[in-house]
């Protein structure tokens, strides 16, 4: 018999359950460049090994691109293409101040400094702030200048292809690290499929970001190790692979064989729980997804908790 081809796609269950995300600090900067060729490589320079600060010195990712090309509605300061990006350190980190500014020192001069065309703006109009213009503009070596451009303060480098232009003050906030979702599946690429349609959702949520390859993560983590060099390790009762050989001890449910997760970072709580809202919407009805679930440890490593199904 044919299948009703008017009957609703099969949904996928919602785990009763929630993700455990915690407080951050974060900066958001604009990145314009040229076309969109040279934003994407400096976006991906930029935001590059900075999936998961468990061995990144950040978790960075793209927001949305603004300007032509982009969000019509975001004009950008020079009017050309731009991309909102954002980096993110846990606000537990003792040095979580000096290490943010560290990590925007760097990944601004080695990978948007460097990338042609290109120009940064800060979008966080905060108290207090980093003067991290100016010490990019040391790169001028003596012949940078400060300048008034676009109606805002900024400096202007000379290099060897043209210019380089950066604000002179970029802020910080509080922002939400640790939204996640799991998606269970009966092959790797259903479970694939569901978080890459989950990551369309979050890309249309201003103000999120996903942070791994792609948006996805194969290798979930728990908290703590076996060996005491790590602070985090695989999450072996949800391998499928390991399933036979933990036996009870295994949560992985019958029929899984495949689980994906990604991981969503944003200005705040009520937004991190709009994209997971989206994501949920985006991925629920895709073909041999079984469940979608989320991470957590009982409160243990923060205290923002997003209920998939108030959200769903």
């Amino acid at each position: 018999m044919a299948a009703d081809v008017n009957s609703p796609a099969q949904q996928a269950e919602i785990d009763d359950t929630y993700a455990e995300a915690f407080r951050s600090l974060y900066a958001e900067v604009l990145i314009t460049a040229r076309d969109r060729k040279w934003l994407d490589h400096a976006c991906r320079a930029a935001t590059g090994h900075a999936s998961s600060t468990i061995m990144c010195d950040c978790e960075a990712g793209v927001d949305r691109y603004v300007g032509p090309g982009g969000d019509a509605s975001f004009a950008t300061p020079d009017g050309r293409p731009g991309a909102v990006v954002q980096f993110h350190l846990p606000r537990f980190r003792k040095d979580r101040v000096e290490a943010l500014e560290k990590v925007l020192l760097a990944r601004l001069s080695q990978n948007v400094l460097t990338c042609p065309t290109t120009a940064c703006f800060n979008l966080l109009d905060t108290e207090p702030y980093f003067k991290l213009g100016r010490k990019i503009a040391f790169f001028g070596d003596g012949f940078q200048q400060r300048v008034r451009r676009h109606d805002r303060p900024m400096w202007v480098i000379p290099t060897m292809g043209g210019e380089f232009t950066v604000d002179r003050r970029f802020g910080y906030a509080d922002g939400i690290m640790g939204g996640n979702l799991w998606f269970l599946g009966t092959t790797a690429d259903a479970a694939i499929e569901a978080a890459e349609r989950s990551v369309t959702g979050v890309e249309a949520t201003p103000g999120a970001i996903t942070t791994f390859p792609g948006g996805v993560a194969a290798s979930a983590s728990k908290a703590g190790s076996r060996y005491s060099f790590l602070f985090a390790s695989t999450y072996e009762q949800f391998c499928p692979t390991l399933k036979q050989q933990l036996g009870p001890e295994s949560k992985v449910p019958d029929g899984v064989t495949s689980i994906m997760e990604i991981i969503i970072n944003g200005r705040d709580l009520e937004t991190v729980a709009q994209a997971t809202r989206a994501a949920i919407a985006a991925s629920i009805a895709t073909p041999g997804l079984l469940k979608i679930s989320a991470g957590n440890y009982g409160g243990r490593l923060g205290k923002s908790f997003i209920h998939l199904r108030d959200v769903s």
